[in-house]
């Protein structure tokens, strides 16, 4: 990662988003989650989080927020709770954080998810003492099931709730990413509320290690069936990608964000340009700004 900056008083961190290569959901488990199964790829699409030592008079975490999206106060709220759940362990100073947002809320993105982990892993450096390493992962999984995988840097492949990680290598490096969002927004309960787990008829460990163009039919998301037909502007969306040249394009999460990999830079009309969060290589900076490693 680039070094952030850091002073004794000061950070800036940034706070990925990330895409869903696939999203098979497997089954219900007893305590009311699901099992799943997912590659989580971070992308070159962040908010920005500045965390101010507070005065010795002051009490707990102020939070501030700017940019899109900010009227839900998803990521805000999620960054108070990692303070709280960080000082509840160990001493924390007071401090001022402002969160400005660039990554859609309920766009199945993890923009708030992101936002808590890099605040949770930023504000380590400020505990005395810090926590280890493997108690700040059973902190962030407590505060929301994409958490764990911001703790990391890199791919992942999510099991599990979403707590069960092993690294994926894919190489993307040559793929234009193009990233739309209609402005649709899914909530978890309600994509979760038309789902039918199954044991799917193929793995996706051996369907990532095929040519990304051979993806298309094989790699799905299992919510796009129903939320697709609750929302068919972004079946639309999809087929559109793909009628444009994308090699593979899908839905993010439990939506509403569409993706697609493309060979070269494609020309979008602006009925589709008008969506555009992010365009360009789907390679993250080898030192991708975030927060200090565990």
């Amino acid at each position: 990662m680039l070094k952030n900056e850091i002073t004794l008083k000061t950070m800036i961190l940034f706070s990925p988003a990330k895409i869903n290569i696939g999203l098979q959901v497997i089954e219900r488990r007893a305590d009311g989650y699901h099992n799943l199964r997912s590659v989580m790829v971070p992308v070159p699409l962040f908010d920005m989080i500045e965390i101010v030592q507070a005065p010795a008079t002051s009490r707990g975490i102020e939070i501030s927020l700017s940019g899109t999206g900010f009227d839900t106060g998803e990521g805000g709220n999620l960054c108070a709770r990692a303070y709280e759940r960080l000082a509840a362990e160990t001493f924390l100073p007071p401090v001022r954080l402002h969160l400005h947002k660039q990554i859609p809320v309920g766009a199945g993105l993890g923009g708030g998810s992101s936002n808590a982990s890099l605040t949770l892993r930023g504000l380590n450096r400020l505990a005395k003492p810090p926590l280890t390493a493997d108690r700040l992962l059973g902190i962030s999984s407590s505060l929301g099931s994409d958490c764990p995988f911001f703790m990391h840097s890199g791919m992942m492949m999510l099991e599990g709730r979403g707590e069960i990680l092993s690294p994926v290598s894919l190489n993307l490096d040559h793929l234009v990413l193009v990233l739309l969002y209609p402005g649709i927004h899914v909530s978890t309960a309600e994509a979760f509320a038309g789902i039918r787990p199954a044991i799917p008829a193929e793995n996706l460990s051996d369907l990532i290690l095929l040519p990304v163009d051979e993806w298309k039919g094989r790699v799905v998301n299992d919510f796009e069936n129903h939320i697709f037909k609750r929302y068919p502007l972004l079946a639309e969306i999809r087929d559109a990608l793909y009628s444009r040249g994308a090699l593979y394009a899908s839905m993010s999460g439990s939506g509403s964000s569409i993706y697609g990999f493309f060979p070269s830079p494609p020309h979008l009309p602006d009925e589709l340009s008008e969506f555009v969060v992010f365009r360009g290589s789907a390679r993250m900076p080898s030192h991708s700004p975030g927060a200090p490693g565990l």
